[in-house]
């Protein structure tokens, strides 16, 4: 699945895309003018740490990524909302985490479509606003398994790119099945936005676990406390 070049900084600025009556059909086309090899790393990212950097990271250096685009998730259909930070405060988090990588974008997608958004859908809107791009998405071996429950999961399987990365008690042959799904042997990293804002919120110091702009954010807005 694949985009027209953007500039790093600038968000997705496309209109309402019509939707064809066989989205499978435009993400199948789009494979055979690949260019640009994005991975797509989906996320709440409440807030971004640095497991997400250097998953991203690995998957640009060892995975034949070019690019490795965060999409913020507004809201997660599968998770509680109640600590859930501001979306622009989210956006700006993963934007200050990223600057220093040229490969890496924060995109906002999903905030122009309705709520909660569902990656099928997401995956329909990327591949028809940015033809020149060869997506896959990247997920975790703990949730890859649970993807056929999702809202329009199959369809999800049977025509995107997975690129799944290990995580701490969770089965890699939750892979059998996909249509295209690779295993890439990412170092384990066991650690949870969950964990940081628990332990935020008891007063610790969570540095070494948030990129340093993005953890002053933090402290300045005086989140998850």
């Amino acid at each position: 699945m694949k985009t027209r070049r953007n500039n790093k900084t600038r968000r997705d600025q496309a209109g309402p895309v019509r939707l064809m009556s066989k989205p499978s059909a435009i993400m199948n086309a789009a494979r055979k003018y690949k260019t640009i090899r994005t991975g797509l790393l989906f996320g709440s990212f409440n807030p971004v740490h640095i497991g997400h950097i250097a998953i991203a990271a690995y998957m640009k250096e060892f995975a034949g990524m070019e690019e490795i685009w965060f999409i913020v998730s507004p809201k997660n259909p599968f998770k509680r909302q109640d600590s859930l930070a501001d979306p622009a405060d989210r956006l700006e988090m993963v934007k200050l985490a990223i600057e220093p990588y040229k490969s890496f974008r924060a995109s906002d997608v999903e905030f122009g479509m309705p709520v909660p958004s569902y990656t099928y859908d997401t995956m329909q809107k990327l591949t028809v606003d940015f033809p020149g791009r060869e997506f896959s998405i990247i997920t975790g071996t703990d949730n890859i398994g649970s993807i056929r429950k999702w809202k329009d999961g199959d369809k999800l399987i049977a025509v995107c790119d997975f690129l799944v990365y290990p995580r701490p008690e969770s089965d890699a042959g939750a892979i059998e099945g996909f249509i295209s799904a690779k295993l890439v042997k990412a170092p384990m990293i066991d650690v949870s936005s969950s964990f940081i804002r628990r332990s935020l919120s008891e007063g610790r110091d969570m540095r070494a676990f948030v990129p340093g702009a993005a953890y002053d954010f933090i402290e300045k807005k005086g989140l998850y406390r």
